[in-house]
């Protein structure tokens, strides 16, 4: 497993040779490398210790928790949605993700503006359904020059032109506007949220092993219309729909005995949304807190214990660029909803395979019964910690 100062030292050669973000693909050698990277960010190490960690619930502030959280060594802006143009009926899917990293635990004003303590990584990926094409990009720089960064009030998060800015609304149920642009490819979208913020878990923290520490401050903006603009292979087509936008930081959040997650976040058509999440245990199986939340189409919030939704893969596939195996389609029952759902991905083939920490996380369709009528409607799933061939 890599060391914390070999993570280290793989970021700063991403980053620090450059005097602005870049677009970087990596060839690692095998599936295992990605696990040893991701379990080297989010598991527990002896050289933290000077990091904060998600111990016990906190009290939001917004918009000061949209901002960046400097004393916890990770943290995401997770954005993913469905979308169509109108005028075609094209369906299209996007992810946009902006991740920060903490090299070092000090917060410390430097007099050099090329000094810095965090690096920012980003992930960019389009779904065109009509075409049977994926398309993905990742991008790193370090926060310094004004390269890369981010901002509670008035909310932005940047790396290059790749960003997310604040749009209006309110704290607690806010509007944002992504824009993300590579090689012949681009989103220009507008996101306003339907639904206030939904706190996950014990109101923000999300435990995800049993040891003190492991575990995450999450949460989400389940339901945000989306209209704009996409664009793919130099064609720009406008398009709406609807995103769902997701938050956390931690320090850690793997226990030793974890590989990965499955995660699920449905938006039905009749109002309700629904996000699920598996740790996957080494050995197989599900792991300690899984679990999730309905959003009613009121707002309001119903916990999922742990243990209280089924997820029974379907299929498989597997990448013809990693090599890894992953589940590919289930069937999702939760009682407490009264929900049977079959999921599907629009493409099997959305796998994020020329990034650091190689995993799928595709837009998916669903029909099923909710409350005993006929329900339908999007989504998208991330599978992570997945292992290739031996």
């Amino acid at each position: 497993m890599w060391t914390r100062r070999e993570l280290i030292a793989v970021l700063l050669t991403a980053t620090i040779i450059i005097a602005g973000g870049v677009v970087i693909g990596f060839d690692a050698p095998t599936a295992d490398t990605d696990n040893a990277v991701m379990a080297s960010i989010l598991s527990q190490k002896g050289d933290d210790a000077d990091f904060e960690r998600a111990y016990e619930p906190r009290e939001f502030q917004f918009p000061r928790d949209h901002g960046p959280h400097p004393r916890f060594k990770a943290e995401w802006w997770y954005m993913t949605g469905n979308l169509t143009s109108p005028s075609s009926g094209r369906h299209y899917g996007y992810e946009l993700t902006l991740f920060r990293f903490a090299l070092a635990a000090d917060s410390g004003i430097r007099p050099s503006t090329w000094g810095t303590s965090q690096v920012y990584m980003g992930h960019f990926a389009l779904t065109d359904v009509e075409q049977k094409q994926f398309h993905h990009w990742q991008r790193f720089s370090r926060e310094a020059l004004d390269l890369a960064g981010a901002n509670a009030d008035p909310f932005r998060v940047w790396l290059g032109n790749w960003s997310m800015t604040a749009a209006g609304g309110s704290p607690w149920q806010p509007s944002i506007h992504l824009t993300a642009h590579q090689d012949s490819f681009a989103i220009d979208l507008t996101l306003v949220a339907a639904k206030p913020v939904v706190l996950q878990g014990d109101h923000g923290l999300s435990r995800k092993s049993s040891e003190p520490g492991n575990a995450s401050y999450y949460y989400s903006l389940p339901r945000m219309a989306t209209s704009g603009w996409i664009t793919t292979a130099g064609e720009r087509v406008g398009v709406s729909g609807s995103s769902w936008f997701d938050r956390e930081w931690s320090t850690s959040s793997l226990a030793p005995s974890q590989e990965g997650w499955d995660w699920f976040s449905l938006q039905l058509e009749d109002g309700w949304e629904m996000m699920v999440y598996h740790m996957r245990e080494k050995g197989g199986g599900s792991g300690f807190n899984s679990g999730g939340t309905l959003v009613s189409p009121e707002g309001r919030v119903v916990t999922i214990a742990d243990k209280g939704v089924a997820v029974e893969p379907l299929d498989d596939w597997v990448s013809p660029m990693t090599g890894i195996r992953y589940p590919s389609g289930w069937r999702l029952r939760c009682q407490t909803a009264d929900l049977d759902l079959q999921i599907i991905p629009w493409l099997q083939d959305q796998e994020l395979g020329r990034t650091m920490i190689r995993y799928w996380e595709g837009a998916v369709r669903f029909q099923g019964m909710h409350g005993g009528k006929k329900v339908w409607g999007n989504g998208y799933v991330e599978l992570a910690g997945y292992r290739g061939k031996k």
